[in-house]
């Protein structure tokens, strides 16, 4: 259930279609809750799709799933970014309610591999099999029916932050099982020599390489970290989905932080309250 009922529900396959046909697909990272509340909150500002970044947090894999099985419950993407290609924690993610990995630094063909590996019940894939699922509600499914939903619903991306990721661009996006691929654009300008400028004639082009790729395979591609909304634009113009970073939760509350506090600051100013 929606908790802002004008948005549909969005998740797997549908979000896919969403971004391939361009239509705006919103999304809040997490790195800071630590309760299934942060799940109920997107769904309440309308988000589409919620992201916990366990790259750049100490969060655990408990706490994790159970904010992501709950946006799974409430209609959302439920996608988590993992620091390992592992078949051990990509799994156990998977299993407690995730339904899209993202994978750092993909660099090589063998990497994307292994990540659509770790991602999909055979044959398309190896990872471990499952009686039931929080995705299905713990119904008791057929092996092919748990195997076909599992795997249909689970999306796969392959983050390219590096200069050998865009070299390799063609041969990620040519890799069965991966579906879409992403720009880190922090990453990659801090690689490339020149942090934070997207608007540097080397990026621009690396972008470009990695949007022609995904076009040529049928895969999409999205990216993150562009703060102008005109660069953003940009970029979408050139061949990007519009998956739209919203902020994460850090962020957001840092900066409410600090506005109440200024505010309460402005507010007290023209009051004197010696009492001396």
């Amino acid at each position: 259930m929606r908790y802002d009922t004008r948005r549909p529900s969005a998740t797997g396959s549908d979000l896919m279609v969403r971004l391939a046909d361009g239509t705006p697909v919103y999304a809040l990272g997490i790195r800071l809750a630590r309760s299934a509340d942060i799940a109920r909150m997107a769904s309440m500002a309308g988000c589409d799709l919620l992201w916990v970044d366990l790259e750049h947090c100490g969060m655990s894999i408990d706490v994790a799933g159970q904010i992501l099985s709950c946006a799974h419950d409430l209609g959302l993407g439920a996608w988590v970014r993992v620091p390992e290609n592992d078949f051990g924690v990509i799994g156990r993610l998977l299993d407690s309610g995730a339904t899209g990995i993202i994978l750092p630094r993909v660099e090589t063909e063998a990497q994307a591999q292994r990540l659509a590996a770790c991602c999909r019940f055979p044959p398309a894939g190896e990872r471990s099999m499952i009686a039931r699922l929080p995705q299905s509600g713990f119904g008791r499914l057929s092996t092919a029916e748990l195997t076909e939903a599992a795997n249909r619903q689970t999306i796969c991306q392959a983050l390219i932050e590096s200069r050998l990721g865009v070299q390799n661009a063609d041969a990620i996006a040519a890799t069965d099982g991966i579906d879409i691929l992403a720009i880190g654009a922090n990453d990659l300008t801090a690689e490339m020599g020149f942090p934070g400028d997207v608007r540097h004639p080397a990026f621009i082009d690396a972008c470009n390489a990695v949007a022609d790729a995904a076009r040529r395979h049928g895969k999409i591609a999205v990216i993150g970290g562009i703060a102008a909304e005109e660069d953003f634009i940009g970029f979408l113009k050139s061949g990007f989905s519009p998956f739209v970073f919203t902020g994460i939760d850090t962020d957001i509350i840092a900066d409410g932080i600090a506005a109440r506090c200024n505010a309460w600051r402005e507010r007290m100013a023209g009051h004197d309250f010696n009492r001396n």
